[in-house]
């Protein structure tokens, strides 16, 4: 993967996050190695939709 499309998911992290924070949602800590691996491309887009929202219907 090439660095700029990990410097975006990192960005889209980083604001998903603050988004999160300013509306009072809580995210699980088991979020970080999610979001790490959607980063490294280690999972799909699609993996990372499916399993968040797996994750926010256990909350």
């Amino acid at each position: 993967m090439l660095d700029t499309e990990k410097e975006k998911r990192q960005r889209a992290v980083k604001i998903a996050k603050a988004i999160n924070s300013i509306e009072g949602v809580p995210i699980p800590n088991e979020t970080d190695e999610i979001f790490r691996q959607w980063i490294d491309g280690e999972i799909t887009d699609e993996q990372l939709t499916e399993i968040m929202l797996s994750v926010c219907k256990r909350i």
